[in-house]
């Protein structure tokens, strides 16, 4: 209901009164004059008007044009919204009766509409204090109507066949609710039924419903009537009669040649060159000739094709002259060759770092419509310093790979099974990879092969499997960091599991549920779980050159499951919250899992009261700094892996001002250790785990510039589990002093890019 208001408070941040974007508009307001605008467009259309008229080439024009049409826009809006604080803000509300009145009326037509056919809504207001006014709305709904009996009046017998045959797919059924907006999505049921049905001139025109309220009381009698069309008096069933595809229908500078014609699976394709492998664009294409017009298998023919990032446009019409039935496939090349550049700056732990990238991509380069893809990059980090407290050092990294995807299964299927699971758009990726790390501590390089099948189902549901992933890694440590290291193994830190040369290979699949998630004002929900098998062919063989080099082995089971949700309260308000998990078990000799397959909580996108993976393990306190200077703070130079992750998120999101929006958050989440841990508090126990969640909360701002959000959140610790029993709620000992010191916590800053999560 509160939608519906047409005159509604101004925003505010509470639980206070205070109105920025109500401030924002009248300090804009006081320098605003719609008349300098006024006489600025006026100027500006003069100016390009007299550049056009002396410009003869045509590309000159429409550039000029274009350029003209932005300029006078952007004026206008002013014109007519005001200036840039003006848009940004909103004018006071000022109450008026005439407008409760129509929101009285809006809400008794939405009653009506959702079937409270008696509905009645009455509005009073009360006079406040300081010129203000409270407006109360009193809704009597009085009792809902219900379906008693649904008709059917359908004169075309194929219409009133395909129509009962699938009535248990009705959105309408007896007993329900009366409900209009239920009316009209029923209306778009029926009418998508009968498209796919060969019925392509079909309109929602010809579906009426009439109810009546006159036979019992509360209840509604239904009719359904699909009307035929006045000229013909039936509705026509379309056959297609043949497919063409054309794949080059924009390509200019042939016009000397002549398209070549040829045949497969039943599609004439007509091209200048034979540049595509035709048996993998059959495959993509779901109409056939001699079957019946479909509507949604024209969508998906559009949408597979266009999934193969070779084309910068796919169409698909249908010709209805002559009397045939012609389903003509239009595609238009993208460009053989891309290459995109990119340098920015990254933030980890406080500290900037640049970075640049580079990726470049040749299209259709095995004339099987597969992509090659070389990306590299190379930056900097700031990097909190391992062998000594209070600094931190630059870290170098590279990395690059090269990848060939594929528009299909990469192992043997018939040609009948590859049809059928064409449209569940199937890719196979290989990749090579080699990442370089350089650190004062250390210097790691990461060799990597991946094979990797994708493939989706019903748009939302993506599988993605990948049967081997082999990594080689090479470590070399300097002598004071392997001191540190023993250290803490000692302590029952694996850290110096990671600088082992080490081979890991694994399985791995995974599924992907994502309803609308990252969509705006839409109530969506994004889930993700993965399984994976580390070392099981090791199991059955032991490759020589792993026993040759001296690499150490890994056999381990991991599995994660990541659930997010995002509920929209109304068009500037939004509750959003988010459940993590994951586990992971060894069985190797060495009883450790691979250091990058362990789970880590902390940082921008997890509990973001914690460093970036400082959080854990348990109730384990980290080591307290030594420097007295720090006041026995704990020292988080130290990542701590662990093998089971619990975390939790919930954060209100609201909109403040233009592309400005705020927001308050709650995290809480911990890592623990399975395999037994020297430490006791490390590990996790049934009894005690719920007492050893570290409990972040803070609030942030983000701007969103519709093409990217950056994101800045202040994390403040609120419970920290790594404090003695009784001293663990640190709320009130929250300090914003020198926010990015190594030593000093609690306060964090957090800056990222889009959402946490």
């Amino acid at each position: 209901m509160r939608d519906l208001y047409v005159q509604k408070i101004n925003s505010r941040i509470r639980p206070t009164s205070i109105s920025v974007p109500v401030s924002l508009y009248y300090l804009g307001k006081k320098k605003y004059k719609q008349e300098k605008f006024i006489a600025l467009k006026q100027k500006t259309e003069a100016k390009f008007d007299a550049k056009i008229a002396s410009t003869k080439e045509g590309k000159k024009i429409a550039n000029l044009q274009y350029r003209k049409q932005n300029k006078i826009d952007a004026i206008t809006k002013k014109i007519d919204n005001g200036n840039l604080f003006m848009q940004w803000g909103e004018p006071v509300t000022v109450f008026d009766s005439a407008l409760m009145r129509q929101t009285r009326l809006k809400m008794e037509t939405l009653l009506f509409n959702k079937g409270y056919f008696k509905a009645q809504v009455k509005s009073s207001f009360t006079d406040l204090k300081k010129r203000r006014v409270s407006v109360t709305y009193d809704i009597s709904p009085g009792p809902a109507f219900t379906y008693d009996t649904i008709f059917f009046n359908i004169p075309d017998e194929k219409v009133k066949q395909i129509i009962l045959k699938n009535k248990e797919a009705s959105l309408v059924k007896k007993g329900d609710h009366y409900d209009q907006d239920k009316l009209g999505k029923e209306r778009d049921r029926i009418d998508q039924l009968l498209k796919d049905h060969g019925f392509y001139d079909f309109s929602k025109q010809f579906i009426d419903f009439e109810a009546d309220t006159s036979a019992k009381k509360n209840k509604v009698k239904l009719l359904l009537k699909i009307l035929s069309p006045a000229k013909r008096g039936y509705h026509k069933q379309f056959k297609i009669d043949s497919v063409i595809f054309t794949p080059d229908a924009t390509v200019t500078g042939n016009e000397s040649k002549k398209r070549t014609s040829t045949t497969y699976h039943n599609i004439t394709f007509n091209s200048y060159e034979n540049l595509y492998s035709k048996k993998i664009l059959a495959q993509r294409v779901f109409v056939s000739k001699d079957s019946l017009y479909n509507r949604t298998n024209t969508f998906n023919t559009q949408r597979q094709l266009a999934n193969l990032d070779n084309f910068k446009f796919v169409n698909l019409v249908y010709d209805t002259s002559g009397g045939h039935f012609i389903a003509n496939v239009f595609t238009s090349p993208s460009d053989l060759y891309s290459w995109s550049n990119e340098a920015g700056v990254t933030v980890t732990q406080g500290f900037p770092g640049p970075y640049i990238s580079t990726n470049f991509k040749k299209r259709n380069v095995f004339h099987g419509l597969e992509i090659l893809e070389i990306n590299g990059r190379f930056g900097f980090e700031g990097v909190a310093a391992a062998t000594s407290e209070g600094g931190f050092y630059k870290s170098t990294e590279a990395t690059g790979n090269v990848s060939v995807s594929f528009p299909q299964f990469l192992f043997p299927f018939r040609s009948a099974t590859a049809f059928r699971y064409a449209k569940n758009n199937p890719r196979t990726k290989i990749l090579g990879g080699y990442t370089y790390t350089d650190r004062p501590e250390y210097q790691r390089s990461i060799t990597t092969l991946s094979a990797t099948y994708t493939w989706d189902l019903q748009r939302r549901l993506q599988f993605s499997f990948s049967p081997a992933t082999l990594n080689v890694i090479n470590s070399t440590v300097s002598g004071d960091f392997r001191k540190r290291l023993d250290s803490l193994h000692s302590l029952g830190n694996n850290l110096i599991n990671a600088f082992n040369p080490s081979y890991v290979s694994s399985m791995i699949f995974s599924l992907t549920w994502n309803n609308n998630y990252g969509v705006a004002q839409k109530n969506s929900t994004f889930i993700r779980a993965s399984m994976e098998s580390g070392g099981t062919l090791l199991n059955l063989y032991s490759p020589k050159f792993i026993r040759d080099q001296g690499l150490e082995p890994y056999q381990y089971f991991r599995f994660s499951f990541d659930y997010r949700k995002v509920i929209p309260v109304n068009k500037s308000q939004s509750l959003a919250y988010r459940f993590n998990s994951g586990v992971g078990y060894a069985y190797s000799s060495n009883n450790v899992l691979p250091y990058e397959k362990n789970f880590f909580a902390g940082g921008s996108n997890s509990v973001r009261a914690w460093r970036p993976r400082r959080l854990g393990l348990g109730s384990d306190p980290p080591q307290v700094n030594t420097d007295p200077s720090n006041n026995g703070y704990f020292n988080y130079s130290f990542e701590k892996p662990g093998q089971l992750l619990l975390e939790a998120s919930v954060e209100w999101r609201q909109k403040l001002i233009g592309f400005l929006n705020y927001a308050f958050f709650v995290d809480a989440g911990n890592v623990w250790a399975l395999q037994t841990s020297t430490n006791n508090e490390a590990n996790f126990e049934w009894g005690r785990f719920y007492k050893e969640f570290g409990v972040g909360t803070g609030f942030g701002l983000r701007f969103d510039f519709t093409f990217l959000i950056l994101r800045f959140d202040v994390g403040i610790k609120a419970w920290d589990p790594a404090r003695p029993a009784g001293n663990r709620f640190v709320l009130w000992d929250a300090s914003f002093k020198k926010p990015y010191s190594l030593n000093h916590e609690p306060v964090i800053y957090n800056i990222g890019i889009g959402y946490p999560f």
